[in-house]
């Protein structure tokens, strides 16, 4: 028995840091948007105990220190079932270290898929509580859409939909680490202004254009990347209505507002960098 998952890609259209928690953790506000980019998850029950973890993307460990190894535990830990052999192969097109969330998307995929295989009959809110054990980012995978993310990414409001649009993504080959990227950001000068308040005024405008406009990603004005520059300035030379960095990088995405110019940018990008991606706004997270 087997249960197949798409688990979406996440962009970040706007990143404001807040400031360092007496945990250690930061606080933030942060709109996250799903795309149609997406990992694809099997999960199959097997006879032996054992939990197996498959990926032949590189770099991505096989073992009890990948997030989906995490996520079947907590689930079992959760629901109380009697833990069962699994099998999970991850099929990956979501570029890692990135800044994406595929690492979380793929967590909130196995959840999603052992809901199902067990009968365990959890809502969304449950299968996010899950989620909240294993990572920030894993809730709004599992919910996916457009949502204002604040606290520690974990506290998630729905938004209205992103408009339709067409967007780019391109990954150049560095990679950030998200300890160094915070270090930076607690470094900036103590901010004024909140860049997701009116991206939110935007959304429920339907003003594409005044939301292109409001992108900003706190770590990237901290890290300051040469080449996230580079790629910016090739999306908006494409008419790009906006780019920015997701996340803690390194992915930078431009908003288009047509396939054709979106396409042309693509295929540009694609002479110089191995991960390029055409995709749009999309409304679900982790499904079947």
């Amino acid at each position: 028995m087997k249960a197949t998952v798409t688990a979406p890609a996440k962009i970040n259209l706007t990143l404001d840091i807040l400031g360092k928690r007496f945990d250690g953790y930061h606080n933030l506000s942060t709109i996250m948007q799903t795309v149609s980019l997406y990992d694809s998850v099997t999960v199959t029950r097997t006879d032996d105990s054992k939990i197996s973890v498959s990926c032949d993307y590189p770099g991505v460990p096989c073992d009890e220190s990948n997030i989906v190894y995490k996520s079947a535990v907590k689930f079992f830990d959760y629901t109380k079932i009697a833990p069962s052999g699994l099998r999970i192969h991850i099929d990956k097109s979501i570029p890692t270290q990135a800044g994406l969330a595929g690492g979380s998307a793929d967590g909130g995929a196995v959840i999603v898929a052992l809901n199902k295989l067990f009968s365990a009959n959890l809502n969304i809110s449950q299968m996010m509580e899950i989620g909240e054990k294993i990572g920030a980012d894993v809730p709004f995978c599992i919910m996916g859409g457009t949502c204002h993310a604040q606290e520690t990414g974990t506290k998630l409001t729905k938004l209205k939909p992103m408009p339709k649009c067409h967007i780019v993504i391109c990954k150049p080959e560095i990679s950030v680490s998200t300890a160094v990227a915070y270090e930076k950001v607690d470094s900036l000068p103590k901010k004024e202004f909140e860049y997701t308040n009116e991206a939110i005024k935007s959304l429920y405008r339907r003003d594409i254009r005044m939301l292109c406009f409001c992108m900003y990603n706190d770590f990237e004005e901290a890290l300051c990347l040469d080449e996230v520059n580079k790629i910016k300035l090739e999306m908006i030379k494409h008419k790009a209505k906006g780019a920015c960095m997701s996340g803690s990088g390194s992915a930078v995405f431009g908003v288009f507002l047509t396939e054709k110019n979106a396409q042309k940018c693509c295929d540009e990008l694609k002479k110089s960098y191995k991960d390029v991606f055409l995709c749009e706004p999309v409304k679900n997270g982790c499904t079947f």
